[in-house]
């Protein structure tokens, strides 16, 4: 998060998000769901809660779901078709390999969103698993963009190794494949040590979107 003024203010005046104090700390991921897939998801959200009635907890303590509605778009980068904006926070370590609270229940309904139900990906808001298939859901949209990116941009001073994965260029995939890596949303963990086995977090199917695969505690 940024600080804005708030370094510029007198001594004893802070805010929550400013760096001097290490005090409100939180993540944000967010997806673009097509208006026609809104209940669904939401049902689908409903049925992961029952499985644990506390488990939202964990965006609960962050102002929980937001939802804006945003208009079909004819930009590249734009929405594909009407959509709900869904926006989530929640708290995430300072040690990105540190498991999160939840941690499955969030991985689960991101998941939900970006891929059972053909989220756009937030382009500021989002793990790097957020932009798995991006150019396949974005199609010929996307490589017009990306035309003309390199037509006023030939040096890449706005580019990075960051935008240049997300894009699909220059051979680069948004993902990275390591130890723990599911942990901070570097990838979508495919076997155990993606997650955290030495703290009981393994990697498992989801328990509504069972195509998903997250890090859950099982000891």
């Amino acid at each position: 998060m940024h600080s804005g003024s708030c370094l510029n203010a007198p001594e004893d005046t802070v805010c929550p998000w400013d760096p001097r104090i290490h005090a409100y700390f939180a993540y944000n991921t967010a997806a673009s769901i097509p208006f026609s897939n809104i209940t669904s998801f939401l049902t689908d959200v409903k049925k992961l809660r029952e499985t644990n009635p506390i488990a939202l907890c964990a965006i609960d303590g962050y102002i929980g779901f937001i939802i804006r509605f945003m208009k079909k778009s004819t930009a590249y980068l734009g929405k594909t078709e009407d959509s709900a904006d869904i926006d989530m926070s929640y708290y995430r370590s300072r040690d990105p390999k540190r498991p999160r609270l939840d941690e499955d229940v969030m991985e689960e309904i991101e998941q939900m969103m970006l891929f059972k139900y053909s989220g756009l990906p937030h382009l500021g808001k989002n793990r790097k698993v957020g932009f798995i298939g991006l150019r396949e859901k974005l199609g010929v949209r996307l490589n017009k963009f990306v035309e003309v990116m390199q037509r006023f941009d030939e040096g890449g001073l706005f580019s990075s190794d960051w935008s240049d994965a997300v894009l699909g260029l220059r051979g680069k995939e948004p993902v990275m494949v390591r130890k723990r890596c599911a942990l901070d949303g570097l990838c979508i963990c495919s076997v155990d040590e993606h997650c955290a086995p030495e703290e009981g977090y393994l990697c498992r199917p989801g328990l509504v979107y069972e195509k998903a695969r997250v890090c859950r505690k099982v000891r």
